[in-house]
């Protein structure tokens, strides 16, 4: 009896190329479904499918299963890559491709050219006339390939780079009590200024009608600050509204927050380096109160967990409002703040949360804390 057909034994990059073609579909520059379709095979025959569990698996036959197997022993990776007979010679090769994308992701400048940004007519003239490799390709199809890669034409964004010098132990405190003390870990924060005026949004409306903000108006009521406490382990957010930011308002805050743990053990209270914070009198309260201070490095709002939670504030009770004085403004804010209590996980809130972390946060998919290291 004949031994069944099976791929040879793959090497360990052979299996990783294998299994990311199987799942991406090919990646995001080859989405040929021949060779999806090829690794699929192979992948399934080094797993230890027979050929016609392989055949029914790859919609195809089982002697081109066979066949695929045979080609892939034969010659091993290149075997996936479909050799297109007939039509026109290919002008651009995959070298080409790469060497484009790779210089329209670079910034002119470094390229000694005399602008700060690419055109697609300019990227073209670059590339039919440089010293490293010469690509002469057409701008629609020039356009056309930067979109497949994924490259748009996009605005500069900016940040601001930490310049504390205690930064990295600072964010390693703040992740260590999110971590190991969630229960007893608080966020304080102030959001504002909070002023009196009409302000744009977005809401459900008849078509063509849409709801109308007056444009003109009077700053007569000043502006305020709402002082805000958040509390990691409840996920509760609560916080008065005051004429401004303070030692006083400050310490009375750390106060309430002393109050929802009255057993007296030790709490942390993640908050900024605002000098409002950090003032000597906080200081001596924190020490005989048993609450520790956890300051964010200059910089990094982002490391502090109620930034997110100011975001549906701004969403659902500023956005799309005209509240007449401070005392409905303030109102609404606390109808708002028992109403997100009751209803922490609306798919709504979240939303709202995740749009204002990713406006704030340094690195994108990353919630607070020490940003993470990247593989060398």
């Amino acid at each position: 009896m004949s031994k069944p057909l099976r791929v040879r034994r793959l090497t360990p990059e052979e299996g990783q190329q294998l299994q990311r073609i199987v799942r991406r579909g090919g990646g995001k520059t080859d989405k040929s479904h021949v060779k999806w379709r090829r690794a699929l095979v192979v992948h399934a025959s080094a797993g230890g499918n027979t050929v016609p569990v392989i055949a029914q698996l790859a919609a195809t036959s089982e002697d081109r299963v066979r066949e695929m197997i045979h080609r892939f022993n034969e010659m091993g990776m290149r075997s996936l890559d479909p050799q297109w007979a007939g039509g026109r010679p290919r002008q651009i090769t995959t070298d080409d491709e790469a060497f484009i994308i790779v210089t329209a992701k670079t910034r002119p400048e470094k390229l000694n050219q005399p602008f700060t940004r690419w055109s697609v007519r300019k990227l073209g003239q670059y590339l039919a006339d440089n010293e490293t490799r010469v690509t002469k390709i057409g701008r629609e199809r020039l356009r056309q390939l930067l979109v497949a890669n994924d490259i748009t034409f996009q605005r500069t964004k900016t940040w601001k780079e930490s310049n504390d010098s205690d930064r990295d132990a600072k964010l390693d405190r703040i992740e260590h009590v999110l971590e190991h003390h969630p229960d007893r870990t608080f966020a304080f924060d102030e959001f504002g200024p909070l002023t009196i005026r009409p302000v744009g949004g977005s809401c459900w409306a008849p078509s063509g009608r849409p709801q109308r903000q007056p444009a003109n108006y009077h700053k007569l009521h000043g502006v305020r600050q709402f002082h805000g406490c958040y509390s990691v382990g409840d996920d509760k957010l609560w916080g008065v509204v005051r004429h401004q930011k303070s030692a006083a308002n400050t310490l009375k805050a750390l106060q309430s927050i002393r109050a929802r743990r009255p057993d007296g053990e030790q709490i942390y209270v993640i908050l900024d380096n605002l000098s409002a914070h950090k003032g000597k009198a906080i200081r001596r309260w924190a020490e005989r109160n048993n609450v520790e201070l956890c300051f964010t490095p200059t910089y990094s709002s982002w490391a502090n967990p109620i930034e997110a939670h100011f975001g549906p504030l701004r969403e659902f009770v500023l956005n799309n409002s005209n509240h007449p004085n401070h005392v409905v403004l303030t109102r609404r804010l606390q109808d708002h703040l028992r109403w997100r209590n009751a209803n922490a996980r609306a798919p709504e809130l979240l939303a709202a949360q995740r749009r204002e972390r990713a406006r704030v946060r340094a690195e994108k998919g990353h919630r607070w804390g020490r940003p993470a290291s990247h593989a060398a």
